[in-house]
């Protein structure tokens, strides 16, 4: 399930990520970021990601579709988890062009939001 919370940040939007993720919270993801941010204004994500299970089939079709229309949107990635594999996966996702992206273990979430405000 994906929520999202409160931002310290106009420009961010924050979310928490725990159990399943479905091709709804995808839609809702990019509704969002519609309402918010249109399609051309850039924007941060900061995500605390706690314990997931994989996606469903659905929600995979939508991610890459919601990845594909909004990846020229993307600015920066914090990525807050105690999952070890989150860091590899945030560590190729920073060296996609246009995209900054950072893990931070689960006791670094103010060096987390500090990052993502660095302009």
């Amino acid at each position: 399930m994906l929520s999202f919370v409160t931002s310290k940040d106009e420009q961010t939007l924050a979310i928490e990520v725990e159990g399943k993720v479905t091709k709804d919270d995808l839609k809702k993801f990019d509704n969002v970021v519609f309402e918010k941010f249109r399609n051309d204004e850039k924007f941060n994500v900061y995500a605390v990601i706690g314990d997931i299970d994989g996606p469903t089939a659905g929600a995979m079709f939508e991610e890459l579709a919601v990845d594909a229309k909004r990846w020229s949107q993307y600015n920066k990635l914090a990525v807050v988890s105690e999952k070890d594999w989150l860091d590899k996966v945030s560590g190729a996702i920073d060296k996609l062009p246009g995209v900054q992206a950072e893990h931070f273990p689960i006791d670094q979430m103010e060096a987390a939001w500090d990052w993502i405000k660095e302009r």
